[in-house]
């Protein structure tokens, strides 16, 4: 299985790009994965926040293929300890035959065409944070489950 995280825009503080780099870095110890950048919209102040959304969901739907498992980040999403995150990767590797992608919209959130095609939804936290934190936050959250499979000591109970 391969695992992607696939976003809209690219990720411009260069301290959460450094954050985001290190963890990617130790995920791939453990398992196949992947960042996909979807470019932002150019000129998107004039565009309606769901005309923005629809654009976006078209090049979200675009990037997928057939026989993903789509993953939505999203607020209305399931939340999880991170021990119950490593049990759901556990099954994921262990059911997935493809891609599990795991997906961070844009700014004003998904499209209904992408909720549409998505299989599950996952909440990071009942509060919002900015889209490039979102990226740290998960990629440290996938190295944590990484580190708890393979009992690492990285992660305290």
């Amino acid at each position: 299985m391969k695992t992607i995280l696939l976003m809209v825009g690219r990720t411009v503080e260069p301290h959460f790009v450094a954050g985001i780099n290190d963890y990617v870095t130790r995920v791939k110890r453990y398992l196949t994965f992947d960042t996909e950048v979807i470019p932002e919209l150019k000129n998107t102040r004039s565009l309606p926040a769901e005309v923005q959304k629809e654009k976006e969901g078209e090049l979200i739907l675009k990037a997928l293929q057939s026989g993903d498992v789509v993953v939505l980040l999203d607020e209305g999403g399931q939340e999880m300890r991170s021990v119950e995150f490593a049990k759901y990767m556990r099954q994921k590797m262990n059911t997935v035959p493809k891609r599990l992608v795991f997906v961070i919209g844009g700014p004003y959130g998904f499209s209904q065409k992408v909720y549409g095609a998505a299989h599950e939804k996952l909440s990071l936290s009942r509060m919002t944070f900015s889209h490039q934190m979102v990226r740290l936050v998960f990629v440290e959250q996938l190295y944590r489950a990484m580190s708890i499979l393979h009992g690492s000591p990285y992660h305290h109970e």
